[in-house]
């Protein structure tokens, strides 16, 4: 109980210290992307402030499995400089039992994360949404960036010199308009003003002397300008997600619900799925009677008639219909796939992600026995090759599964498996071998054609 005691003592220092480190890079990388949006346009320092607090639960999500694997081998590698590991060794004390109090933790703070992830993170990122949508609702100018060229709104591409956050007044506004595939569009305003319609579904736009130039595309020839002391635009703004700020006006999406809830929505589609393709079977069922038997008693009589084109043309109209149903109900079904593997993956991420606590255990600990490092920067740069790896498969995994290339359980635990069974190779090796450990061990794990040509290296 005393050693399990101080194995985990010795952790506790270097993972608080790597979620913090971790926590600030992310924040840091948040700030320095948004600082433009957020600073400067009439947001009080309370607002600001609760937007970086919504973004800290999806940060600490990503940061305790990375600082998981950081800890354990300043914690490992600092144990074996010390040459404690081999103390122990010596007596009696297997590397298995070294690691069971940190793989014991290591699933305790999985758990708490599995809890996290279900309970607080889709709460926080729902909250995150609503505020985020009363910001735009009460700042129409947030996403305008003076000089820089929006194309936020579909159809348009606005550009503007000069915004007043507070009043939410425009100076040299260029608006393009590609609405009209026939026809060119620009107009120009020296001043202007923005805001939304009443159900917040329109965004409108008051300019002030300006001009419209118009060009018909089908007859370069026609050109067109007018001059405008007052002119105003309505753009449809549904697709930019301008909604109203009551919390029962949103519909959550697959990251603000929690597994339990995903679940629901998944039996719902499979049943709403079970149902299309039973009314498609006897849709196409119904269609290919019908087709058969206008063969069976029109055929003879249009050919008695001398009319065969015709019932020729007949029979072609039937099966371009059957083709058409069918392609209808195969698209419902694509898209119900679809959405039912988007909602699986979710719900795997739910749990995939803090089970990552537990593989990085299971490579940490063997690595920094080998390596006999302790020092942040040691353990930070060997971490950072698996930290890569796990992320481009678990991104990687995640669109192939909701493509459906792949299972959403297989695009989701890839990564946990393959690095997972390297971690087992790992502590394989660790325990077999009682290693007087430097660098040249860790090239020892390498297979024999990988290693260097090099007489120092033992083969």
């Amino acid at each position: 109980m005393l050693l399990a005691r101080y194995i985990l003592r010795n952790h506790i220092g270097p993972f608080v210290f790597s979620v913090s480190t971790l926590m600030f890079l992310f924040l840091l990388q948040f700030v320095m992307k948004f600082i433009d949006q957020l600073v400067g346009k009439g947001l009080s320092a309370w607002v600001i402030m609760e937007l970086i607090m919504l973004n800290l639960a999806w940060m600490l999500v990503l940061a305790v499995p990375m600082s998981v694997l950081v800890a354990v081998l300043m914690a490992f590698g600092g144990l074996a400089s010390r040459n404690e590991i081999t103390a122990m060794r010596a007596g009696g004390v297997s590397v298995i039992r070294m690691m069971l109090p940190v793989v014991l933790a290591s699933v305790v703070l999985a758990g708490a994360m599995v809890w996290f992830n279900n309970f607080v993170l889709p709460e926080s990122n729902f909250r995150l949404k609503t505020l985020t949508m009363d910001i735009r609702r009460k700042r129409p100018t947030l996403s305008l960036v003076d000089g820089v060229f929006s194309q936020d709104i579909g159809g348009y591409s606005i550009l503007v010199k000069k915004t007043r956050q507070a009043s939410n007044e425009l100076e040299g506004v260029t608006l393009y308009d590609y609405t009209d595939p026939a026809r060119n569009v620009t107009i120009t305003a020296e001043r202007g003003k923005i805001s939304f319609s009443a159900d917040y579904r329109k965004l409108i736009m008051d300019l002030q002397n300006g001009e419209i130039h118009t060009l018909d595309l089908d007859q370069m020839t026609m050109y067109r300008k007018i001059r405008f002391s007052t002119h105003r635009i309505a753009m449809d703004v549904e697709g930019f997600d301008f909604e109203r700020s009551a919390r029962d006006a949103f519909s959550r999406s697959d990251r603000e619900l929690s597994a339990r809830l995903m679940r629901r929505i998944v039996d719902s589609l499979r049943t709403v799925s079970g149902d299309v393709q039973r009314e498609f079977a006897k849709t196409m069922e119904t269609e290919s009677e019908r087709l058969l038997q206008g063969q069976s008693t029109q055929g003879p009589a249009v050919q008695q008639r001398g009319r065969s084109r015709t019932g020729g043309a007949t029979t072609l109209q039937a099966v371009q219909h059957i083709r058409g149903v069918a392609t209808s109900y195969t698209g419902r079904l694509e898209g119900l796939r679809r959405q039912i593997n988007q909602y699986l993956v979710e719900i795997h991420k739910k749990y995939s992600i803090p089970a990552a606590c537990i593989v990085f255990v299971l490579v940490g600990a063997p690595l920094g026995v080998i390596t006999r490092r302790g020092g942040f920067g040691i353990a930070a740069s060997m971490s950072l090759g698996f930290f890569v790896l796990y992320w481009a498969c678990l991104i990687g995994g995640e669109k192939l599964a909701d493509r459906g290339i792949v299972s959403p359980f297989t695009g989701m635990w890839i990564a946990n498996i393959i690095i997972g069974l390297f971690g087992v190779y790992l502590t394989a090796r660790v325990r077999k071998e009682a290693f007087l450990i430097n660098w040249a061990a860790l090239l020892r794990l390498l297979p024999r054609r990988w290693r260097p040509a090099d007489p120092l290296v033992p083969t």
